[in-house]
């Protein structure tokens, strides 16, 4: 029966809308709670209770949680954690420490556990930097990127004990917000004013104003670390600059990532006040994101981002059938550039420089790296920036730099202060934030020479060293280097031999393989060139054929060309599902080779009619074991075989071994003759001896004497040569007839 007065107004004093809150908090509290004892995974176990009791009986205290398994409990509970996280979340934590308080008894007296850290997981796709928009404020989000920076370990109070001043009593277990946010002080004692207001005890002008003060020793606080998020170098459109935003990381939470680390963060959008001397702090809020979950996408084995490529169940079961297929090099090298004409050998050395060898832990801890590093010595004009570019574009993780505009910090890491606390923070460079992938460095012969010597670690240890302003480290480099360098005079002289190279020996034995690019005058290549390029000009040239939704079940060893994309994620794949090592019977083959190469009778020396015996070191030996496991990897093979430790024997002769018999690496390190070699070191003793500091002589004058005493004229020319780019003797001017010992 309805009342008489239905329809009429009403009037509220706002608890109807607290209520509803307050009874809203408390279903959520019990579906939590339900949530947390009920789930099960397919084998009827108690997924959370589980985890629960196990991590808190090991002291770990934090519980990952799948946000899809509370979306199929209960959609629209999912729903609110996800669009009121700041709300909800509390609420969950203090479920989970009811449940873990509950798993876990009966405890001994007198213990507590210590809050539990919920580790959320989303499943949806990663959004960039440049998604992120103010309508997503205090809302769950999910984010990938590159760590570049990380501050130290801090401590932020979690609980608060205040003490007055005036009537010394305490205001215990005030709560303070997570996240960068702080807590105001109330401006009067709470504890003097409720007596006053009841009539008793001290009166409320018995305590100042602003009484309050902390006591540090009862407070209790959690670990936080500040790092500092950069966009993919493969998201940032071209010319623009790439975003950042402030991660802050708590408790388990801290040094689990270091910069140079790929991460996908799982967090809450959240924002502070903004503090800054150049405009008004009211209204201006400063944004940063307070983390959840951290997922490194390239730590230990798995380094090439395969789950940021999104390699589906259909792709690779087509990856796997590719890999059985005859010929698999000859494709992959064919899809290497497509555009530009021929050279074969680089395209294949390149292909081996994608997949990389097996990185190999020693029983005494060192590391024995499997990315292959590679130079291209030559004419300009020649593809070589081209070849890059493509290595950047196909390679799961790239970075391209230029030789000219790179410093050393920019290429290994830096240590810069930190406008907001003032304290030194780190910065990796290109090689940190190519971890796991591949640099470019174009134009290498136009970097400082200091600037190369701080990349030497890095190429061979792939480790990058800090020692600065108090910060002693170490950061992780496991990338492969692509070096492009044109010669000293422009084009390649022949008749100059070594002079055409301006690099230090240490640098140039850290690459695998060496080319060198000539600009050759040949009528009948120039014809296949020029219609080539006029092809792929006029649309219907071989670059332009690629269809991108190809089968890899149509290519064959003779036709056919992997789409980008394809490439790109068949190279993420192997990287990450395929670790070879060779056989006994490869490894023969190269014992066998290595051995021959070092006494001068290798077949190299019967087919050339040349002498060979050049003192190759360990190094060219490993760089043959690392192609030869990268050629097996591009068939997902788990081991090596004779055919893939012949061809690495192919492309190393082909490469380096053919630039050193030429007399274009002539003393490099490992490829000059023992004997040459003293005689060398014998002329420089003989040099230093024969001129006094600052004085000036004729550079025919030198030859001239140690001709007379049996010396070779070309040893002598060549230690000038060194003497000179050491900075032992200094040319007057820009001529080379003068010569001034330091």
């Amino acid at each position: 029966m309805a009342g008489f007065d239905e329809g009429a107004v009403y009037l509220s004093t706002g608890r109807d809308t607290q209520s509803e809150l307050n009874s809203e908090f408390a279903i959520a509290h019990s579906k939590f709670k339900e949530f947390l004892k009920s789930h099960k995974s397919v084998d009827f176990n108690y997924v959370y209770r589980d985890i629960l009791k196990e991590n808190c009986n090991t002291k770990k205290y934090y519980l990952p949680v799948e946000w899809k398994h509370l979306s199929f409990f209960d959609p629209n509970l999912a729903d609110k954690l996800m669009e009121k996280p700041n709300e909800f979340l509390p609420i969950f934590e203090s479920v989970v420490n009811e449940v873990a308080n509950d798993v876990t008894y009966p405890r001994l007296e007198n213990e507590n556990l210590p809050s539990i850290q919920i580790m959320l997981k989303l499943g949806s796709h990663p959004k960039s930097l440049r998604e992120i928009k103010s309508n997503q404020i205090s809302k769950l989000i999910k984010i990938s990127g590159v760590v570049v920076s990380a501050s130290g370990i801090k401590s932020k109070a979690a609980t608060l004990t205040l003490r007055c001043k005036g009537c010394q009593q305490y205001l215990p277990s005030v709560s303070v917000k997570p996240g960068l946010n702080g807590y105001v002080l109330p401006r009067k004692c709470i504890a003097s004013a409720s007596s006053a207001r009841f009539g008793v005890g001290q009166t409320a002008q018995s305590c100042p104003v602003d009484p309050y003060y902390i006591e540090p020793d009862k407070c209790k606080c959690n670990d936080f670390q500040i790092l500092k998020l950069q966009e993919a170098p493969e998201n940032v459109p071209h010319g623009e600059m790439p975003r950042h935003s402030q991660l802050f990381v708590d408790r388990y939470l801290c040094e689990k990532a270091v910069p140079g680390n790929r991460v996908t963060v799982v967090g809450i959008s959240s924002i502070i006040q903004q503090d800054s001397m150049n405009m008004p702090k009211d209204g201006v809020k400063h944004s940063y994101i307070r983390v959840l979950n951290v997922e490194i996408e390239n730590t230990g084995s798995t380094r090439s981002g395969i789950s940021s490529l999104g390699v589906t169940d259909k792709e690779e079961k087509e990856f796997r059938e590719f890999s059985l297929k005859p010929g698999v090099h000859e494709i992959i090298a064919r899809s290497i550039a497509p555009g530009i004409y021929g050279n074969p050998d680089i395209k294949k050395a390149i292909a081996c420089l994608l997949f990389g060898g097996s990185r190999k832990k020693m029983p005494e801890g060192v590391f024995l790296r499997g990315d292959i590093n590679m130079m291209m010595l030559g004419d300009p004009g020649t593809a070589k920036s081209q070849l890059l570019k493509f290595v950047e574009q196909c390679a799961p993780i790239a970075v391209y730099t230029s030789g000219k505009g790179s410093s050393a910090a920019g290429l290994t890491a830096s240590v810069i202060r930190d406008s907001a606390t003032r304290s030194f923070v780190m910065e990796g460079g290109a090689m940190v934030l190519a971890d796991g992938g591949v640099v470019c460095i174009d134009e290498f012969d136009k970097m400082k020479e200091d600037d190369r010597v701080a990349i030497h670690e890095a190429m061979e240890q792939q480790t990058i060293s800090i020692a600065k302003a108090g910060i002693t480290t170490m950061l992780n480099s496991r990338c492969s280097v692509l070096a492009a360098a044109n010669s000293v005079f422009g084009h390649w002289d022949e008749t100059k031999g070594d002079e055409n190279i301006d690099f230090m020996p240490t640098i140039m034995s850290r690459f695998d393989m060496i080319f060198v690019v000539k600009d050759v005058y040949d009528e009948k290549r120039d014809k296949q060139i020029v219609e080539h390029v006029m092809s792929v000009h006029m649309g219907d040239g071989q670059a332009a054929d690629v269809n991108e939704n190809i089968s890899l079940d149509s290519l064959t060893a003779e036709t056919g060309i992997m789409p980008v994309l394809k490439l790109k994620k068949y190279i993420a794949f192997c990287r990450d599902q395929c670790g070879p090592r060779l056989t006994p019977e490869a490894l023969k083959i190269i014992t066998n080779h290595y051995v021959s190469m070092r006494s001068g009778a290798s077949e190299y020396e019967k087919e050339t009619g040349k002498n060979t015996s050049i003192p190759i070191t360990i190094r060219q030996l490993e760089a043959i074991v690392r192609i030869a496991e990268s050629l097996a990897k591009m068939r997902l093979a788990p081991f090596g075989v004779e055919a893939d430790a012949r061809e690495a024997i192919r492309l190393f002769q082909v490469s380096t071994l053919s630039s050193a018999l030429t007399g274009n690496l002539e003393g490099v390190e490992g490829f000059t003759d023992r004997q040459e070699h003293d005689v060398i070191v014998k002329v420089e003793k003989l040099m230093k001896k024969r001129f006094v500091i600052g004085s000036q002589v004729s550079e025919q004058t030198v030859i001239q004497d140690f001709v007379k005493q049996g010396f070779p004229d070309r040893i002598i020319s060549k230690v000038l040569h060194f003497m000179i780019r050491r900075g032992e003797i200094q040319p007057k001017h820009q001529r080379r007839v003068l010569m001034r010992v330091k």
